[in-house]
């Protein structure tokens, strides 16, 4: 292979890459990818973000996709470094998440005869991603630069159709590797025009008779897609349905006022009357399953007609009662709107004044010292509009659902809850921060903290503007509401596993800003003052037991309210 012919190669990939809207690229340093990552870095029209640990690149690479749900790519060298990548790629891929997935590899000679760094790379990613192309070694041939062009364009516009996901360019190099760093070439880019929805005549009708349905709810969970909330508040608005949203719906924020969002709906429905007499006939739901296991269980216990709105044909819904999938996506659907207009009915109104009556309660909930639920309702309270709130999985999503109410100001909210797992949180707040150069806030448990410590690095190679909360119980908090937690023999060795680690010395290590809380009112103390650093670690010291008392105590105090009110209404 010539230097000519991989100088020619690489540049063409870079353009392709830019002509389908890959304006992000994670790098990992290795010798396999150095031609690609030459182009890429020589290519202004490219933000180019290093991170040497692969597992947290790949993660970093999910936040930036998240941020805006556009294609952004990976590249790595040959061998184990691409095997890292597998835990992005798996939250990518039940995220629905447009990751572009490059892997330097050796060529094919090598292959399979005991060459250093060198592994089945082929369709190594399996089922997790949507397309996979072992490329061929670039020559001076324009056919075959013309084919690693038109592959690359065709598994990147699969990437971000819809559903979105992840794809793997597999693309050998053989030595030697370096090019010319400038060099001008020629594209033929490929025009992609995204698939639009439309309903029939008869399907419109279909769908309209079951919004007519007076005891119905909107349900709404992550989008996968864009989408403009304005559409569906003047949809449910049109309607008269409440909106069940979840914190990661982005819709309990700038909701308007003749607009019924419920906030607290995974609280309201723990008290047995509420859940009885909010029976519904039809739930509507948008986007992914919400976080609450509440909500679904009183789907399943009541059977209602269920729709999903899903732009894929593999429907997401763990409950099996999914009556009619709508293939089509939600701005298709809210456009589907009354004849008439509709007055607000009974059903609507129960939904609105339990909310109202769970969200006081709420708002004056202070806790004790040790309750991580008192730690997250200030710290929702205090963040202020243009800043971004990533939550960590496991508790911190969860208590995000409990005492993230409503507010007249925006607020995104990010996590991961393609897998849910609790790895790579750290590498993908900062992903989202990159992206959306704003203030971020990084909710995260002590375990998951330490499970992605070298997603830190990321904040070596650029400028960070993050502040990570962790809430630090010593060890896994969410096993204390499981029956695990029942059986002392074995509990903290396997599920509580304290590490008692100074998380003070990671701080340093990577020169953030560092201060440990240990009393609800140095919490607020800290809250209250200016910030002086761009990246602060703050860990706030929290008790398992007060923990998971507290929080049983505030689910029992919003079932009396809500009882009360049900038994008058």
């Amino acid at each position: 292979m010539s230097k000519e012919a991989l100088t020619n190669s690489v540049h063409r990939l870079a353009e392709t890459l830019i002509a389908q809207r890959v304006a992000h690229v994670v790098v990992s340093p290795g010798s396999r990818s150095t031609p690609l990552a030459y182009a890429l870095a020589a290519n202004d029209q490219v933000n180019v973000h290093m991170q040497l640990d692969e597992r947290s690149a790949g993660f970093l690479a999910v936040g930036l996709a998240k941020a805006y749900k556009e294609p952004v790519a990976l590249l790595c060298t040959s061998g184990t470094a691409a095997s890292n990548y597998l835990p992005a790629i798996t939250e990518a891929f039940y995220a629905r998440l447009p990751l572009v997935v490059i892997t330097a590899d050796r060529p094919h000679e090598l292959r399979e005869v005991g060459a250093p760094q060198t592994i089945d790379q082929v369709k190594m990613y399996s089922h997790f991603v949507k397309n996979s192309v072992d490329f061929p070694i670039a020559e001076s041939s324009e056919a075959v630069q013309q084919f690693i062009e038109h592959q690359a364009t065709r598994l990147i516009q699969t990437a971000r159709t819809a559903p979105y996901g992840p794809v793997h360019l597999n693309i050998p190099f053989r030595e030697p590797l370096l090019i010319e760093l400038e060099k001008n070439v020629t594209i033929s880019p490929v025009r992609h025009l995204e698939p639009q929805s439309y309903f029939a005549p008869e399907e419109r009708e279909l769908l309209t008779q079951w919004l007519r349905h007076q005891r119905g709810v909107i349900v709404c969970g992550e989008q996968t897609v864009p989408f403009e909330k304005d559409r569906l508040f003047a949809f449910a608005r049109a309607w008269k349905w409440p909106i069940l949203a979840d914190p990661l719906s982005q819709l309990r924020t700038d909701v308007p006022e003749d607009v019924v969002v419920v906030s607290m709906y995974d609280a309201l429905l723990k008290g047995e009357t509420f859940r009885r007499e909010s029976a519904p006939d039809v739930v509507l739901r948008f986007g992914a399953q919400p976080t609450s296991k509440g909500l679904r269980q009183w789907i399943e216990r009541h059977e209602p007609t269920l729709l999903v709105v899903d732009e894929s044909p593999h429907v997401r819904d763990q409950t099996n009662g999914v009556d009619f999938h709508i293939q089509s996506t939600p701005a298709a659907v809210c456009d589907v709107l009354p004849d008439e207009a509709r007055e607000e009915t009974s059903y609507v109104t129960l939904w609105k004044q339990a909310n109202d009556v769970a969200e006081r309660v709420v708002r004056s909930y202070e806790g004790v010292d040790g309750d991580e639920g008192a730690i997250v309702r200030q710290l929702l309270t205090h963040l202020p509009e243009g800043d971004v709130l990533f939550s960590g999985s496991s508790m911190p999503i969860r208590d995000v659902d409990t005492f993230f109410v409503n507010r007249p100001t925006s607020l995104p909210i990010y996590a991961n809850r393609g897998a849910n797992g609790i790895d790579g949180v750290v590498s993908s707040a900062i992903g989202v921060q990159r992206r959306l150069q704003r203030h971020t806030w990084l909710l995260i448990g002590d375990l998951s903290f330490l499970h992605d410590l070298n997603g830190l690095l990321a904040t070596r190679y650029g400028e960070t503007d993050v502040t990570i909360v962790v809430l630090n119980n010593d060890g896994g908090g969410i096993f204390s509401y499981l029956p695990q937690s029942s059986v002392e023999d074995h509990y903290e060795q396997l599920f509580g596993t304290p590490t008692s680690l100074d998380l003070s010395h990671a701080a340093a290590l990577y020169e953030a800003a560092y201060t440990k809380i240990t009393s609800q009112d140095e919490w607020k103390s800290w809250l209250a003052q200016p910030k002086q650093s761009s990246f602060r670690i703050v860990e706030v010291m929290t008790d398992r037991a007060n923990n998971v008392a507290y929080h049983r105590a505030l689910w029992q105090t919003i079932e009396r309210e809500v009882e009360r009110l049900v038994l008058t209404h």
